[in-house]
C-alpha cells in the first residue's frame, strides 16, 4: 500500500518538511512517481520502528486491519461532544475547538487539521436535508483506530449553504482514515433516517437522550427510519 507525503507526515505527527529531511538525512524509503513522493507502508513502518518511532506511527503500524470500519456512532459522539446554542458565524471556530480536543492524535496532527479547518474551503458542509448537514475536513486525514470523532453542533440561527439550503444541526465528523470516511458518511446518513435519532437532535433533547438514541441505533444496526 502506497501513501503520499501528507499521509506520512500526519501519521508521524510531523511537518512535511520534517519528512523530506528524513528522506534526505535518514534514508527514509520512498518511491519517486512523476514528481510525487510515494511511500510503501510496510517499509516506512519498519524504518520508523528502527528509530524508536513505532509508537508514533499511527496507521503505519501493522495491526491496521480494523481501520476500514470506524467505531460506533455513540462512541464517536462522546468523543466530539454536543455543542449547544452556537451562532452560525462561530461554527468554524467551534470546529477548530473540537479538533483541538481530539484524542488519539498528536498535538502536531491536531494543529495541522486545525489549520486546514480554518482555511478557506477547509470544511465541506455537505447538507443532507431536513435542516441537517455533515460538515467534515475537505482534505482526508489518516489518524488511527482510536481517533476520529462526531460532534453535534446545534445552531441558534440558520446557516445558509452555497446551494441556498438552510441548516441548523451540524454533525461535524473526522473519520479515522480515508477508507473509513465513506463508511462513516453512510452510517450517519442511516442514523438521520432513523426518526428517534433525528428527532432527538432536531428537538434539542438532553445529551443523555441524544446519546441513548445513537446507542440504540448502533445496537440494532437499523437501516430504515
Amino acid at each position: 500500500m502506497y501513501l503520499n507525503l501528507i499521509q506520512i507526515a500526519e501519521s508521524l505527527g510531523v511537518s512535511e518538511k520534517a519528512v523530506e529531511g528524513w528522506i534526505r538525512d535518514e534514508g527514509m524509503p520512498y518511491t519517486p512517481d512523476r514528481g510525487r513522493l510515494l511511500f510503501d507502508r510496510e517499509q516506512v513502518a519498519e524504518w520508523a520502528a528502527e528509530r524508536g518511532l513505532a509508537a508514533r506511527a499511527g496507521f503505519l503500524a501493522r495491526d491496521v486491519a480494523g481501520l476500514g470500519t470506524s467505531p460506533m456512532l455513540g462512541a464517536l459522539l462522546r468523543r466530539g461532544g454536543i455543542w449547544r446554542d452556537v451562532e452560525a458565524v462561530y461554527a468554524p471556530a467551534v470546529f477548530e475547538e473540537i479538533v483541538n480536543g481530539m484524542t488519539g492524535a498528536t498535538a502536531a496532527v491536531r494543529k495541522l487539521i486545525g489549520a486546514r479547518v480554518r482555511a478557506e474551503g477547509g470544511v465541506t458542509l455537505a447538507p443532507v436535508g431536513r435542516g441537517f448537514a455533515l460538515p467534515h475536513p475537505s482534505a482526508r486525514v489518516t489518524l488511527g483506530r482510536d481517533s476520529g470523532l462526531v460532534a453535534l453542533v446545534m445552531l441558534k440561527d440558520v446557516l445558509r449553504t452555497g446551494d441556498d439550503m438552510e441548516v441548523n444541526r451540524l454533525l461535524f465528523f473526522i473519520a479515522p482514515s480515508p477508507r473509513s470516511h465513506l463508511d462513516l458518511i453512510a452510517r450517519l446518513s442511516r442514523a438521520l433516517a432513523c426518526e428517534q435519532v433525528r428527532e432527538a437532535m432536531a428537538q434539542g433533547e438532553t445529551d443523555d437522550v441524544i446519546l441513548r438514541a445513537f446507542d440504540e441505533f448502533d445496537a440494532t444496526g437499523r437501516k430504515e427510519p
